[in-house]
């Protein structure tokens, strides 16, 4: 196991700066986001009931050529295409409970700043060097602009096995490691075209200096990391295998550069050249954090500057298994020798897969889509548990099973936990008005509260979150069964056995607030509910509420309800594929199954001409949290731009959800309805209407096909 988080030497609160890995803003967040950002926010809700001072930040990865790439596809600018991106953040976050103080993005102007300033200081200190090096070019790509290419933009025949359409790297057929050059006819999966071997200068950090050498040799092995981690990345500093299957020893410098034209933080001094966007990428952890502070900092908080410089503050990183080398040697080592605070330590943990170890897989119906799963209306804390259930201090992948996953769920949380309250509390209102009173000595009841707490509170500190619910479950136990061997259900139809009802219900709605106290960073939104609605409190449990005895409760409201195997059912299930006929069988099939409506009355061209329609491209389309039939679509109508040179754009809201999937219509055109009023629903303001086409009987015949123009139709064209 890991060693934990230092904890504090003085009754003052730590200082804590916590961040997760910054996702790449080319697409939604995905069940790995969420089950990280769980992770962290257990965490952090634990420390701030201890009353411990938490910044706990995050951004979009906002940077590099796919994102270029795509916005071009997409017909906007690279910040466009990450704000809008970045709109849709919010549903899911909150959707799951997990409280971020700031999210930014890290093409912040607080980011541009400092990645310039690290770097300048690592120039400063020596350890920035420029080498010329040859570098496959595409003249065709970017419509003409051309541009260099990374590995994943390259194919070619693998110089091994001769299979086809491999990548720039390796093999998906014989195994095969090598580099871009070595492919034998190689093409730019880009433009097609045959690329061009090119010189150009890059930066590099010297990583391999005998100054990081040593100080990443004393940080990645001073006991910090996980066992695990700390043995995976050694190896690194003896042995490593290259791009082109030769071994080196030692580490390796660092290339830090991307040439013209890239989206990212241009290098100082060096026109043309941008940063890497894996270096201004940990960077934005400390932008989003100066973001949150320089706004605090208006109403009196402290300056970014002072608080990075405070000798307490402990800075944590929660990221996956796939990010360690970055996190655990570049970013480090490019603290330390910017003269910056380095993290105290890096929370690695592994990947998640699906009833039993089996790969995600949509198509396949294996993914686990995170709005898909709100939209079903199941319980967000349902998966907060049961990924609690899963998770440990060790980097190590876990499985989401659904059987394992209902059982759970309706056994710990109803069965268990839930119906404690539902049972006593009920007594309670029925004799004795919601008062609780207790009989003989109380004090093992208050001293084994405290034992409790503290036994979870050092697991959820150690990340052991499987040990702490397992130990919460273990105390639910031993109140039911103290419950049961206690009948109340006799005691109640004794008038002469009042205080013994009282007082055994009144012990197992202690235990019962102890429960909710210790599940409190697990859910927050359940035992809140506790809090306010049954213990008459003002706010959310903290640590010191574990042990006081409630004097009294309200009556009991409805706190969870269970899995039901239907939503289970939906949750994994797959895709309906659709083929499509060909075109002549088509023409002559047969419309007698499709049900057309009767022709509406007649209008003149006058009536006509009222409806103003026009060619819009979606620019960008996500589910709408709540709703399993509308999807959020984000339209270009040809309306201009903002003052920022951005496409002024339109939110509509359409019931197509059941029938496209966002990412198909990303990037296509439609026709829209441009005057029609705005219409205030329940998930916001919808601000015209995309046309579709449909049968009468949807029952019977239930497609919707969004009408999309033929090539060449541009955005703000008027349909006549």
């Amino acid at each position: 196991m890991s060693t934990p988080a230092k904890a504090s030497s003085s009754p003052s609160p730590r200082q804590l700066f916590v961040t997760t890995a910054l996702p790449y803003a080319n697409g939604n967040f995905h069940i790995g986001h969420i089950m990280e950002y769980i992770q962290a926010d257990i965490w952090v809700r634990s420390q701030r009931m201890a009353g411990h001072e938490v910044n706990f930040v995050c951004a979009d990865d906002a940077h590099g050529a796919p994102i270029m790439i795509a916005a071009q596809k997409a017909g906007v600018t690279p910040r466009a295409f990450v704000d809008n991106i970045a709109a849709g953040r919010a549903q899911y976050l909150d959707g799951f409970h997990i409280q971020f103080d700031n999210w930014s993005h890290t093409d912040s102007e607080e980011n541009h700043v400092l990645a310039k300033e690290i770097y300048l200081d690592l120039k400063k200190a020596g350890l920035i060097e420029i080498k010329s090096i040859d570098q496959f070019f595409d003249p065709e790509a970017l419509e003409g602009k051309g541009m260099f290419l990374a590995d994943r933009y390259i194919k070619g025949e693998c110089p091994k096995c001769g299979a086809k359409d491999q990548y720039g790297d390796n093999c998906e057929n014989c195994g095969a490691v090598y580099a871009p050059t070595d492919l034998k006819n190689p093409y730019s999966a880009l433009s097609g075209a045959t690329p061009v071997l090119k010189a150009s200068e890059h930066f590099f950090f010297k990583l391999s200096d005998p100054r990081c050498v040593e100080f990443l040799e004393k940080w990645t092995q001073d006991g910090k990391l996980q066992p695990e981690v700390a043995n995976k990345v050694k190896e690194w500093f003896s042995t490593r295998t290259n791009a082109d299957g030769t071994t080196s020893t030692g580490l390796g410098d660092w290339d830090i550069s991307r040439d013209a034209p890239y989206f990212g933080i241009e290098i100082p001094d060096a026109p043309g050249k941008y940063f890497y966007v894996w270096l201004d990428a940990p960077v934005g952890y400390l932008a989003s954090l100066k973001n949150l502070l320089d706004k605090r900092k208006k109403s009196g908080g402290i300056d970014f500057n002072a608080y990075m410089a405070n000798p307490n503050l402990e800075q944590y990183h929660f990221i996956g298994k796939d990010i360690v080398t970055f996190h655990t040697l570049f970013w480090p080592a490019m603290l330390k020798f910017s003269g910056r605070k380095t993290p105290d330590n890096i929370f690695v943990h592994g990947f998640l897969t699906v009833n039993n170890g089996e790969k995600m897989s949509k198509s396949r119906g294996t993914g686990l889509d995170p709005m898909k799963y709100l939209g079903l209306g199941m319980n967000p804390e349902w998966l907060r548990y049961y990924l609690a259930t899963k998770l440990s201090a060790k980097n190590e992948d876990i499985d989401f099973n659904a059987d394992d996953f209902m059982a759970r769920v309706n056994s710990d949380l109803i069965g268990k936990y839930v119906n404690i309250a539902s049972r006593a509390a009920s007594f309670i209102s029925k004799y004795f008005d919601g008062q609780l009173r207790y009989e003989g000595d109380t004090t093992y009841l208050m001293q084994g509260a405290i034992s409790a707490a503290v036994l979870v509170k050092e697991s959820y500190e150690s990340r052991e979150y499987g040990k702490a619910l397992r130990d919460i479950m273990a105390i639910a136990d031993r109140i039911n069964a103290e419950f049961d061997a206690a009948k109340p259900w006799l005691l109640a139809k004794d008038e002469t056995q009042r205080i013994a009802l009282q007082d055994i219900c009144s012990k197992v709605l202690h235990g019962f607030k102890l429960l909710s106290v210790l599940l409190t960073p697990v859910l927050p939104a359940l035992t809140e509910q506790v809090a306010k609605n049954l213990f008459n409190l003002d706010r959310s449990f903290d640590w010191t509420d574990a042990a006081p005895l409630p004097t009294a409760i309200a009556p009991y409201q409805h706190l969870m309800q269970r899995v039901d195997i239907k939503q289970l059912d939906a949750l994994f299930e797959a895709p309906a594929v659709v083929e499509t006929a060909p075109q002549a069988t088509l023409d002559k099939a047969s419309t007698s199954a499709v049900s057309i409506e009767p022709l509406a009355p007649e209008i003149t061209i006058d009536d006509f001409s009222k409806v103003d329609l026009r060619i819009a491209k979606i620019v960008n389309c996500e589910a709408v949290e709540g709703s399993t039939k509308l999807l959020r679509l984000t339209l270009d109508a040809g309306e201009g731009t903002d003052p920022e040179g951005n496409p002024v754009t339109r939110n509509v809201f359409s019931g197509i959800a059941s029938h496209y999937k966002p990412v198909d219509l990303i990037g296509k055109h439609t026709v829209m309805v441009a005057n029609l009023a705005p219409r205030k629903m329940k998930f916001g303001v919808s601000e015209g209407m995309v046309l579709a086409a449909s049968s009468a009987d949807e029952k019977s015949n239930p497609g919707i096909y969004v009408l999309e123009p033929v090539v060449g139709a541009q955005p703000g064209m008027r349909i006549r």
